[in-house]
């Protein structure tokens, strides 16, 4: 998206470089990504940067509202409410398609949302690798607000192990060695010293929780939850016997699972921004469309893109049982902004918050970037095309 830099990163590039790059990656995080990563960051021009940021503190305004929670009372489902919820989420991710406005300017728009933390470790080892096997110019940053590694590192640990010992602390998956994003567990334990243990390893003692750590039962005091209770639900009839984490137990949740509702596409229709698609619950929509081509239907309680319809048609509303638990959402229609050596690109940029307790705002930390040539914008949907994939943003500042 900086001219200058593209035409500059493309030259220098090598396939030889590239296989260095994914080998520094596997040998600094200890396990090779289960997902492709693209060639390329994305460089991104001071214009762009600071509409990024002012989309994302207009957000930010949303969530502060006095009344946020009450708006937001029914985002969560009933059966995955959990108790002891906290005032804030701890991580915030907004997800935005670059666009482009009707004078050419790139603009980003919101695509989703989620009080839920993302790849915090992982993401900092990709840009780190990048800077490393590439040509990335020191005028452009993947850190905001005046971080670098070390002190991000150091937010980082603050919010997830806070005042306890790294072994009270752990970072809670399902099946976490099947997951893609497993390659985040690993930097994660690397960086903070804790561990990863799957929901099924947890041992229940009253109201409070334990595991095993070097043949040691280990009081767990913080769970760095990186469960999606939907599909908790989906899956839990499968997984043998296990804890039930939607009972009263004593566990700080780092963050509480509720806030992966409350902040997530539920917000969209609450939103007024230039860079926020115009949106509608579904039960609440006026009058259908005429031009349904323009929208796209979204269910409020899914991930990874599942369940979406792009090419919406009447009957499709007309057959949703359940439309308050679905959103209509104007399309979003991607740029084509970044050009490789094997043609142009579309990509959406997730900005990384962390919101430490006591802190009036959440603070913008870091970024993370998918590279797509397909109809489909997830890592998993790119897998015969090259320079797509997982990546990450190098910003440029005024």
């Amino acid at each position: 998206m900086i001219t200058a830099v593209r035409t500059s990163y493309n030259k220098q590039f090598t396939p030889a470089k590239y296989k260095q790059f994914l080998a520094g990656i596997a040998q600094d995080a200890g396990i090779a990504p289960a997902f492709r990563i693209a060639e390329t960051p994305v460089f991104i021009p001071a214009a762009l940067s600071t509409k990024l940021v002012q989309a994302c503190e207009e957000i930010v305004n949303v969530i502060l509202r006095p009344d946020f929670k009450t708006i937001t009372t029914d985002a969560i489902p009933a059966a995955l409410k959990v108790p002891h919820e906290n005032d804030h989420p701890h991580f915030i991710v907004i997800d935005f398609a670059v666009c482009k406005a009707e004078d050419d300017s790139l603009i980003p728009q919101l695509i989703e949302l989620q009080g839920f933390p993302t790849m915090y470790a992982f993401q900092e080892v990709m840009a780190r690798q990048f800077k490393e096997h590439f040509d990335i110019p020191a005028s452009l940053n993947n850190f905001f607000n005046d971080l670098d590694e070390t002190s991000y590192y150091q937010v980082l640990r603050e919010m997830i192990i806070g005042d306890c010992a790294p072994e009270e602390v752990i970072l809670l998956e399902v099946k976490p060695e099947e997951q893609k994003t497993r390659i985040d567990f690993y930097s994660t334990e690397k960086a903070l010293g804790i561990k990863t243990v799957c929901l099924t390893k947890l041992i229940q003692d009253g109201k409070k929780l334990f595991y095993e750590r070097d043949g040691i039962k280990t009081p767990i005091r913080r769970i760095y939850n990186r469960i999606i209770f939907d599909d908790l639900q989906q899956q839990s009839a499968t997984l043998g016997e296990h804890v039930n984490l939607f009972q009263d137990l004593d566990v700080e949740w780092i963050t509480h699972p509720n806030w992966f509702y409350r902040i997530s596409k539920y917000m969209m229709p609450f939103i007024h921004s230039e860079y926020v698609p115009k949106s509608w619950f579904l039960h609440e929509l006026p009058v259908i469309p005429a031009d349904l081509e323009n929208y796209v239907l979204k269910p409020l309680f899914s991930f990874a893109g599942q369940g979406v319809q792009i090419d919406v048609t009447p009957e499709d509303i007309d057959k949703i049982k359940d439309p308050e638990n679905w959103i209509l959402q104007h399309k979003v229609k991607y740029a084509p902004a970044i050009e490789t050596p094997t043609g142009s690109a579309i990509c959406e940029i997730r900005m990384m918050y962390i919101w430490a307790d006591g802190a009036a705002r959440p603070v913008l930390v870091h970024n993370l970037a998918r590279i797509s040539k397909g109809k489909m914008i997830g890592v998993g949907f790119n897998n015969k095309d090259t320079w797509v994939g997982g990546s990450c943003c190098f910003f440029e500042f005024e």
